[in-house]
């Protein structure tokens, strides 16, 4: 935020006083406080960004949103759906901008894949799946889980422009019990779309990958290559009809199957810093009256899919519905 035109940081709370020392010591111009309530107290205090444990963001987002502030808030929006919700009409009703900080959604390379979504560039997509991996940062007040699914869950909600009907989960427990370090998830979309998402902070390699497989073509974004963060694959399967088909053949006696294998394209991005960029968007959102693109109901849509993956993992991995239908 200090860097973003217009804004002026003027303080920070954190309940931690080491921190707070190491912050005065960088910058000597923001204030500091223990206690939060001091500065959701302060009129001269418009919007409050909140970078909390997970547990924490219902208490305090409704906190700062009764104050009067708007609010960027940290994923996940909250641990549970009717929080998330009632945070959500609380931010209607007092018309503020509840904004949650699903970063990737800001990232370039992610959008670069929803233009060719849009575009049909990849034609219908079949399934997608992603990897977020690495060793460490091991935490204790929630599971890998809620850590990291969010980042994905929130990209394929963007992407696929849809909820998921069914969620199913497995997660595993190694260093502590009752902390699933590892979890796999299989995602049911509407038109027979499936995605698949394996996170872990267990894993002898940092890996932040995901995959769309296309009718028509197929794309790879890997935030961790630089020089390709995207690159598109015109590759996939003709059926092609054969002499005795009719003109709406469907059966597999209808039509042969034939591989295409053509150019591997690696787009040019500009690539501006997607925390810079999500500030922005909260700002200009404050200061337009615009609703974020990682709005409040975003991130509910965000909770109900992790809620329905840990229902599923305490259930020994049995698919539940997302809308509880």
């Amino acid at each position: 935020m200090l860097s973003v035109p217009g804004v002026q940081v003027v303080s920070v709370a954190d309940p931690a006083s080491d921190r707070l020392a190491d912050l005065a010591n960088t910058v000597s111009s923001i204030g500091t406080t223990r206690d939060y309530r001091e500065l959701l107290a302060r009129r001269d205090i418009q919007a409050v960004v909140i970078a909390t444990p997970a547990a924490s963001h219902g208490q305090l987002v409704r906190d700062a949103l009764l104050a009067g502030k708007h609010v960027l808030v940290e994923k996940p929006l909250a641990t549970s759906v009717d929080e998330a919700g009632r945070l959500v009409e609380l931010a209607r009703t007092k018309s503020l901008v509840l904004m949650v900080g699903h970063t990737f959604l800001y990232n370039a390379a992610v959008r670069r894949l929803k233009d060719y979504l849009q575009d049909g560039e990849l034609g219908d997509v079949f399934y997608v799946y992603s990897q977020r991996l690495n060793l460490g940062r091991v935490r204790q007040d929630v599971n890998a889980l809620w850590n990291f699914a969010p980042h994905d869950v929130s990209i394929l909600l963007y992407l696929l422009g849809r909820t998921p009907l069914t969620v199913s989960a497995s997660g595993f427990a190694y260093l502590r019990p009752d902390v699933e370090d590892v979890v796999f998830m299989t995602l049911t979309f509407p038109a027979k779309i499936s995605a698949h998402i394996h996170i872990s902070w267990l894993d002898p390699q940092k890996v932040r990958r995901l995959t769309i497989v296309g009718s028509q073509k197929m794309a790879v974004y890997d935030d961790l290559n630089p020089n390709a963060r995207i690159t598109l694959y015109d590759r996939g399967v003709h059926r092609i009809p054969t002499a005795d088909s009719p003109p709406d053949f469907e059966g597999f006696a209808d039509f042969q199957l034939r591989l295409r294998d053509g150019d591997v394209t690696i787009p040019v991005l500009s690539f501006p810093e997607p925390l810079r960029v999500e500030c922005q968007h909260f700002v200009d959102c404050i200061v337009q009256g615009r609703v974020p693109l990682t709005d409040g109901q975003h991130g509910v849509e965000v909770v109900k899919v992790l809620a329905a993956a840990q229902h599923s993992i305490s259930n020994r991995g049995t698919p539940v519905a997302v809308n509880g239908e």
